[in-house]
């Protein structure tokens, strides 16, 4: 299962529900994806795909949503 958090243009965030502990959230976008750690600061933890301006928007992207994508994991997790 992989909820979607937040769509803001071409982008998709999400979380898978049996992956890691450590939050974080995966970004996809037609061209490619990342995932990117949200502490102790939002930085990239893989991409595939993607150019530096759209990693650079993705996070970004993660960034503006950043307590939105949080309270996401939160909730969805239970912690």
């Amino acid at each position: 299962m992989a909820p979607t958090v937040v769509r803001d243009g071409s982008f998709r965030l999400f979380f898978f529900s049996r992956e890691e502990l450590r939050i974080h959230v995966h970004v996809a976008h037609p061209d490619g994806e990342a995932k990117f750690w949200l502490t102790p600061s939002v930085s990239v933890a893989t991409s595939t795909g993607l150019s530096s301006r759209q990693l650079n928007e993705a996070q970004a992207i993660v960034e503006v949503h950043l307590k939105e994508v949080q309270d996401a994991w939160n909730h969805h997790f239970g912690s």
